[in-house]
């Protein structure tokens, strides 16, 4: 079974910077395609961003490219997420996701079979 476990949560003022870990539980976690997904209250779930198995290929939702950076450590089976210029519309709980690949990554896929327990990220004024 997959486990993942974020870290890196917490507050900041508007204007600053996180980064979150994501620690899996797996032998082969270069064959899973990572993402990040987060939801605020009242909101539906968004996909924040994904990588594909080799670190190459990296997809943003449209609301924070430029600002954040996925990337992931195979060798220490950890996918991050470095959170820049933090503003009111990002606080929510944030949450990694993993999919086996099975080819190259062309989109973030819509379905993830195993997820972490969430961190949650709040922004201040």
């Amino acid at each position: 079974q997959v486990q993942l476990a974020e870290s890196g949560g917490g507050s900041v003022h508007a204007g600053g910077s996180l980064k979150l870990s994501c620690t899996v539980s797996i032998l082969t976690f270069d064959a899973y395609i990572m993402a990040w997904f987060r939801q605020a209250p009242g909101k539906e779930r968004e996909e924040v961003s994904c990588i594909s198995g080799d670190g190459r290929t990296t997809f943003y939702t449209d609301s924070v490219k430029g600002r954040f950076t996925i990337s992931r450590d195979n060798a220490r089976n950890t996918l991050y997420l470095q959170m820049d210029s933090l503003n009111h519309d990002d606080p929510a709980m944030y949450y990694c996701a993993a999919v086996v690949s099975w080819g190259e990554l062309k989109s973030c896929p819509r379905d993830f079979t195993d997820w972490g327990q969430g961190i949650q990220v709040t922004v201040s004024s």
